[in-house]
């Protein structure tokens, strides 16, 4: 069964982790002369999405410091440490308690230094053309984030619990037909790891401390 086109889509920034694998908090992390979060919420607010929420959860005071002259909002997750889940639950929430006209909804990492605003315009519009009710991105052979949700799976997601992504809804509504991948290879690029974040100031062009 084909869903609508979405008409109003929100985009949610999941920044609530602690960063333990790379020693700091990542979405304070520098990368060019901006905190990670920022980049994310600058790319969000650039595309067509709105409202623009970010879920802090480890490094809630950093990241409301950091995002403060940004017209976002910041949606704290006190659970973040049970798992990703808390996290798509509470920017889902807050999505929803801004507009109950919201029939679209992008998911996106803080942690994707080549995630932009034409990532979520490839989003909608395959909606759009497919009658998708979720399009993922692919990269490495999965589909995974950034993804956009329509409405009719907001109950899917507010069901997760536990460190259960979004990853297995989608894989399911892929096998069944209710979801189409776009190609974003270079959205294998992700900080998790100092070695990570050395590989992202390569691949951007990044020189100097």
């Amino acid at each position: 069964m084909k869903a609508a086109p979405c008409q109003r889509v929100g985009c949610v920034i999941l920044a609530a982790g602690a960063g333990s694998r790379l020693g700091q908090p990542k979405p304070l992390l520098d990368l060019g002369g901006r905190p990670l979060v920022v980049r994310a919420a600058e790319a969000a607010l650039a595309s067509t999405a709105w409202p623009v929420v970010v879920v802090a959860g480890a490094h809630v005071a950093g990241v409301r410091a950091a995002l403060a002259t940004l017209p976002v909002l910041v949606a704290e997750n006190p659970a973040w440490a049970e798992g990703m889940a808390s996290s798509l639950r509470a920017g889902l929430a807050t999505l929803r308690c801004f507009s109950r006209e919201i029939d679209g909804a992008v998911f996106a990492l803080c942690d994707q230094p080549h995630f932009n605003a034409d990532v979520i315009a490839r989003l909608v519009a395959r909606q759009h053309a497919s009658g998708a009710g979720i399009v993922a991105a692919r990269y490495n052979g999965r589909l995974g984030a950034p993804a956009l949700f329509t409405a009719p799976h907001f109950a899917a997601l507010e069901s997760l619990n536990g460190d259960h992504g979004a990853r297995e809804l989608i894989t399911a509504a892929h096998d069944r037909g209710e979801a189409e991948a776009e190609d974003f290879p270079e959205l294998a690029l992700d900080i998790d790891t100092p070695a990570d974040h050395a590989r992202a100031r390569a691949a951007l062009g990044l020189t100097g401390a």
